[in-house]
């Protein structure tokens, strides 16, 4: 795991630990056996510690987390590193992240190539750095760096690291080689000024404001999270204590954080995200399948979601084309994506050369003739069946045989669409969520006919353009939007039968959403959900009125559509659901006039009001969500939970650290969910989404562990 030579007087020790270098046992053992060998050896006048492969160690072996590990531990590794009379460089490249970062900063100097980064992502998955690293890197950056480096996980370029004090020099060039030169210019040098142990935290006495200021940031950026809290206290001690006390209470922290249900909860996460990776469906796998080269893409319309996807694309270096019916409409579209790639540059996503070369690759037309040679298209029009299958049509005469065609649909079943073509094989659903430039879901979505090949381009794609793609079978709704309609729904009925938006709202944000569901609709626009259910009551053949209470037998609300016809459009218009100080605002505010449009709302269809209690809310917007999900799971459109958690943690921003709806229901138990489940659906037999899962019955009563729920007899359908 770690190969150790002698080149000249320099030591070489070079970790073999592929695809990452992880920091397991056996890396830490060979880097312990190394140093002594190396110190032993009189030859030896410097040693070298780097990665071999695509990378220096880029953090702990996070399999490792679940047992109960092995010595030598990670900080008496670094403490032999930095004991040594020998100089000792870290030779960086690719990405020196968490116990990397720390194995570097035991070493006495640091080169790294330019491509390189560094970073401390611990806190991304519940926990915080666990080998001194919060403590030996403010005493190289100073505090104000380091609380924002370490609470934030963020990677930091080589130059900007550098900037820090972190990296020493930049060099080119092998990086072996270069950290070998590097080492052979400190030979005889005291390595005793170097140990960062001895040197003292910059600016500590004013380690209160900092401290004060960080732990202000972190609670109001991450509300709920822990692990940012616990970053900045130990931190703050590096300031406050002696080195080898500070590291003492970093451990302390450590233990605790690294032992809660949020730390577990972001680990199974962080272990979900590569699961949903190994996709499968009929005919085909992610180890099968083989992706098409997309070289070129071409987007249908300039609209919010067309221009969103254009940048994503462009963002990534692919030349795309951009098509709107009129000359109006496409140089507003253009307009947009220029200010969507400028405001990536200021904000750092992008770098200027990025943005710049996003320029020659946009290609604006109003002519399909012009996709003739492209590789991949992405229909992003409005929702309206009729057009999209105009629009496949059309660009199934156009294009080569071998182009795909894509549908950004958030609820058409593909099989729909793909009927207007004659290559049903090569048509897809890529579902991105609004704002398509931010969010990182994209959801894929193969029909009947979809090819395994044409599934492997579209999952493909979505990573090239730094999306966190899953893909699911095609159904109405797919598997997000299918899912979270009885979130929106329940959330109607609730303020119906008694509750106030602004409670539902505040329990949930409680709960760790960072938006209640009727800030959401007056965000998204409340005339937008009214023309949907608008448009289902029209496919249904039902005559929606003021009076109506169910639609093809289900209960339903319009208290939505009735604040849309006042005018209250949300945050457009200045009221929807709440008050706004001006139209297009953004500071919701309690509107005592929709109380009394729901007061008179319910009086008039006889519904009498009571209290209800934000238990109640939560299990009714969750448990109802999580029902549909085991739903989805037993008709086989999610293949596995983590497609379910990934879609909300990613699509709808779920709070990481309850791991997904359907991790949360484990930690419930399913025992419980699924009796509260059908304690609602004896009280509301009108809902169908509170018709009880029979995969979720028979899970909760065999009480089978969440990793084996798919390989449990009866688990589909």
């Amino acid at each position: 795991m770690v190969d150790y030579s002698v080149n000249s007087s320099v030591a070489l020790l070079l970790v073999n630990n592929p695809p990452v270098n992880a920091l397991s046992h056996a890396v830490r053992k060979g880097l312990a056996d190394g140093m002594l060998k190396a110190t032993k050896d009189t030859k030896v006048k410097a040693i070298v510690i780097a990665g071999k492969g695509r990378t220096f160690p880029a953090g702990a072996d996070i399999r490792e987390f679940s047992g109960p590990g092995k010595e030598p531990w990670l900080v008496p590794v670094g403490n032999g590193i930095e004991a040594s009379g020998k100089p000792v460089v870290a030779a960086i490249h690719g990405t020196c992240l968490g116990g990397g970062l720390e194995v570097a900063l035991f070493c006495h100097y640091r080169v790294a190539l330019k491509s390189a980064r560094v970073g401390f992502p611990e806190v991304a998955i519940g926990i915080l750095p666990g080998a001194a690293g919060t403590q030996r890197l403010p005493r190289v950056t100073g505090l104000p760096v380091a609380f924002d480096m370490i609470t934030s996980g963020r990677h930091v370029p080589a130059e900007q690291a550098k900037k820090y004090g972190i990296i020493d020099e930049i060099v080119t060039g092998d990086i072996v080689n270069a950290g070998i030169r590097y080492a052979m210019i400190m030979v005889g040098k005291s390595t005793i000024p170097r140990r960062l142990r001895a040197k003292p935290v910059p600016d500590a006495e004013n380690v209160q404001k900092y401290a004060d200021a960080a732990m202000a940031h972190v609670k109001r950026k991450y509300k709920g999270y822990e692990a940012p809290v616990y970053c900045v206290k130990a931190v703050r001690a590096s300031a406050e204590k002696p080195y080898d006390l500070g590291v003492e209470n970093e451990k302390t922290l450590f233990n605790v954080v690294g032992k809660s249900g949020q730390a577990r909860a972001q680990q199974y996460a962080f272990f979900a995200e590569r699961v949903v990776g190994k996709w499968e469906m009929p005919g085909g796998n992610s180890q099968t399948a083989k992706p098409i080269p997309v070289r070129s893409t071409a987007v249908i319309g300039a609209g919010t979601m067309g221009t969103g996807i254009a940048v994503c694309i462009l963002s990534a270096g692919l030349p795309c084309y951009l098509v709107e019916q009129n000359q109006k409409f496409l140089e507003n579209g253009l307009k947009t994506i220029k200010a969507l790639m400028e405001g990536s540059v200021k904000l750092g996503k992008i770098s200027p050369e990025v943005g710049q070369r996003a320029a020659s690759l946009l290609k604006p037309t109003m002519s399909y003739d012009d996709l003739t040679g492209v590789d991949l298209v992405i229909e992003a029009v409005y929702e309206n069946l009729e057009l999209k299958k105009e629009i496949f049509a059309k660009l199934d005469k156009v294009c080569k045989p071998s182009t795909i065609l894509c549908s950004n649909t958030s609820s058409i079943d593909i099989d729909r669409i793909a009927v207007a073509t004659k290559r049903p094989e090569k048509c897809v659903g890529v579902h991105f969520f609004a704002p398509a430039y931010h969010m990182k879901l994209l959801e894929n979505i193969y029909s009947t006919k979809t090819s395994p090949d044409t599934a492997a381009t579209v999952m493909k794609l979505g990573k090239t353009i730094g999306k966190v793609p899953i893909l699911v079978k095609s159904c109405q709704g797919f598997l997000a939007n299918r899912m979270n309609t009885p979130y929106g729904t329940e959330s109607g009925f609730l303020v119906e039968e008694g509750a106030l938006p602004w409670e539902v709202d505040q329990v949930m944000e409680d709960f760790g959403m960072p938006m209640g569901p009727f800030k959401v609709r007056d965000l998204s626009g409340l005339d937008v959900g009214s023309k949907i259910t608008a448009e289902i009551a029209k496919t249904l053949g039902v005559t929606l009125t003021d009076e109506t209470r169910f639609m093809a037998g289900n209960r339903y609300s319009h208290m939505n559509t009735v604040l849309a016809n006042m005018g209250r459009l949300g945050r457009k218009s200045g009221k929807g659901w709440y008050k706004y100080e001006k139209a297009g605002g953004k500071i919701a505010s309690i509107d005592d006039d929709v109380i009394t449009v729901l007061n008179n709302h319910c009086k008039k269809l006889g519904i009498e009001r009571r209290t209800i209690s934000s238990q109640e809310i939560i299990e009714r917007l969750m448990y109802s969500c999580i029902n549909e999900g085991f739903k989805i799971l037993e008709e086989g459109i999610a293949k596995r939970p983590e497609e379910i958690d990934i879609s909300w943690l990613y699509g709808f921003t779920f709070p990481k650290y309850l791991g997904g709806p359907m991790y949360y229901a484990n930690q419930v138990g399913l025992g419980r969910v699924y009796d509260r489940i059908c304690y609602y659906h004896e009280n509301f037999p009108f809902s169908k989404h509170w018709v009880p899962s029979q995969l979720l019955r028979r899970l909760s009563e065999q009480n089978i562990p969440m990793s084996q729920w798919m390989a449990s007899p009866g688990a589909r359908l």
